[in-house]
């Protein structure tokens, strides 16, 4: 009996220590528990969860920028005259040797222009009169500042058909009967420019009222001949050989066709000659 008096004092120890740890619990809890509205320490902050083996997330790279267009030329033929400086250096070929130094005037007294026939970086292709026909100049634009100007206008000469065509665009503008060049002075073919408008009478009475320059030069001169050797556009005091192949090498018009051309052909206008 003394055995079980000693299991039942056990029991009620057992008891009353499980009831004290009951009644110390709420305390505990409200200590390691943060008060509402309190921010947690750091210590109580979850660390965050870092990937493994898993690349960083790169910004997509910006696409390039589409390549610019080319500008396109605008209508027309090129033409060039001296800037300030007031010259042109015209070289046999880019970075070749010096031809000519062109001054503000030509030879007759007209303001210097230049058609552009082709463009190479800063370099122009330029027909001038101080080399062979269908031998192009060659003008560095660092080297020689330049004025630059546009026109739509140009000639078209036709010498089987005799007919000098005035053409602004891909419009014909007139047409006209012109002598050429007889067969044993045959007008020259290629690509030339108008480099002067002058005053028939103020050279010759053979020349009518109006003189057309023009960069050619005639490479079969008559026999004794001591007029020079540029070809032009120019008049006659003798119009029953307009139509004909019977001058030196220059066309001939009549005096209404050339004050026509005088008005509305400016310098540097490209004058293409065709068999």
């Amino acid at each position: 009996m003394g055995r079980f008096l000693g299991s039942r004092s056990q029991v009620v120890l057992v008891l009353s220590a499980a009831a004290a740890l009951l009644l110390a619990l709420p305390a505990v809890l409200a200590r390691a528990a943060p008060a509402v509205g309190q921010p947690a320490a750091a210590s109580d902050v979850a660390a965050p969860v870092v990937p493994v083996n898993e690349p960083a997330v790169r910004p997509a790279a910006a696409p390039a920028p589409a390549p610019a267009r080319p500008r396109p030329e605008p209508p027309g033929f090129l033409v060039v005259a001296p800037g300030p400086s007031g010259e042109i250096v015209v070289r046999s070929r880019p970075r070749g040797n010096v031809v000519a130094r062109l001054g503000t005037r030509t030879e007759f007294g007209s303001p210097t222009t230049l058609g552009v026939v082709r463009k190479r970086g800063r370099w122009l292709g330029v027909v001038t009169t101080h080399l062979p026909n269908g031998k192009l100049g060659w003008v560095d634009r660092r080297e020689s500042p330049l004025r630059y100007s546009r026109t739509r206008v140009s000639l078209v000469l036709d010498l089987s058909a005799r007919r000098l065509v005035l053409e602004r665009g891909d419009r014909a503008v007139r047409k006209m009967t012109v002598g050429v060049g007889r067969p044993s002075s045959p007008t020259p073919v290629g690509r030339f420019a108008v480099t002067d408008k002058l005053s028939g009478p103020a050279h010759s009475p053979y020349y009518g009222c109006c003189i057309l320059a023009l960069s050619a030069h005639q490479p079969n001169l008559p026999p004794g001949w001591t007029g020079g050797d540029r070809i032009a556009i120019h008049g006659t005091n003798d119009p029953s050989s307009i139509g004909l192949a019977s001058s030196a090498g220059c066309p001939r018009a009549s005096d209404a066709d050339l004050r026509v051309l005088m008005r509305r052909v400016p310098l540097g206008t490209p004058v293409f000659v065709r068999r």
